[in-house]
């Protein structure tokens, strides 16, 4: 059979796609292809369903910094150039690379090929180089001051205090921070401290997100603005934190009336359908060991109050 290696495999069309399922799973055709889109959403579905799907992960920042001194001391990479680093150079292109290391890579050579050897013929890279590589502001603060202020953004959306959070927003910002990473803690409260009480927290950090995609900056510090008021000024709720039920799982039968009755070839009775109830009729979903088992219990804030009523209701029909 032929390997045919397919990079950027998301760019097919469905009529480029065809035309080799047949060869594919007659064998005539085996089919590599790479992707930094999510193949299910990006790929045509026949293709992504006769193949294996494995997902690389970005590189942690230790990976990234063991990569760029590799490449600093080996012949086949910089080894041969008398190329020095300083620890602050190091620390921005880890920084900047967002777990790619060809993001790092690149960054690193530009930064070498535009910088002369100084008197004694050593090319010395250092942090306002790298930033200029990889044309973006290196931090003006330490790590531990950095760190130390995105801890203190999270506290202050998660404390409903949109004041502190816009400040902070905006401290890290003018001190280099991507303003990518505060849009994704955004995000990320907006499900976790946020949650049920207020759905449409995520929806408006989501959106403003695209937003800043869209149009950039500065404008696009406005819907970053937008987002943090909308999460720090909503009720609080943690109860979709799924610990609880990741924990708990076990790998039980699913019960013979919610198995699926096209794929078996036995005639499954039992299942009540809940419109031919009105919309509901009570019924046990879970297997029998953790028929009483509670992975989602709302509090009595903001639309979750509304939730709680809901079940509360539902229990006494």
């Amino acid at each position: 059979s032929t390997f045919l290696l397919l990079d950027e495999c998301h760019r097919w069309s469905k009529a480029q796609s065809d035309s080799v399922l047949s060869a594919i799973e007659k064998g005539y055709i085996r089919l590599i292809g790479s992707t930094t889109e999510n193949p299910y959403y990006s790929m045509t579905p026949a293709i992504v369903s006769r193949c294996l799907v494995f997902e690389f992960r970005a590189l942690s920042e230790e990976d990234i910094a063991e990569g760029l001194e590799r490449a600093l001391k080996s012949p086949k990479g910089l080894g041969n150039l008398n190329v020095e680093l300083t620890e602050g150079a190091l620390n921005q292109l880890v920084r900047l690379s967002g777990g790619d290391l060809r993001k790092a890579y690149n960054g690193l050579e530009l930064a070498v090929l535009t910088t002369p050897r100084n008197a004694d013929g050593k090319i010395l890279i250092d942090e306002k180089i790298a930033a200029e590589s990889v044309q973006k502001k290196p931090l003006s603060v330490d790590t531990q001051s950095y760190y130390d202020m995105i801890s203190a953004f999270i506290k202050s959306m998660r404390g409903s205090d949109s004041n502190a959070g816009l400040y902070w927003a905006m401290r890290l910002i003018d001190a280099g921070c991507d303003p990518l990473l505060i849009f994704r803690r955004i995000i990320a409260h907006s499900a976790e401290d946020v949650g049920m009480a207020n759905p449409n927290a995520l929806v408006v950090a989501t959106s403003a997100l695209t937003a800043y995609e869209k149009i950039g900056m500065p404008e696009g510090t406005l819907p970053l603005a937008e987002a943090i008021i909308c999460v720090c000024e909503s009720e609080k709720s943690n109860s979709v934190v799924i610990a609880r039920a990741v924990q708990t799982v076990k790998k039980e039968a699913v019960p013979m009336y919610l198995r699926d009755v096209n794929y078996k070839q036995e005639k499954i009775s039992g299942y009540k359908y809940p419109h031919d109830y009105g919309g509901y009729v009570e019924q046990q979903y879970l297997p029998d060991d953790l028929k009483d088992a509670k992975f989602y219990v709302p509090s009595d804030h903001g639309y979750e109050k509304v939730v709680k009523e809901r079940q509360e209701r539902l229990k006494k029909l």
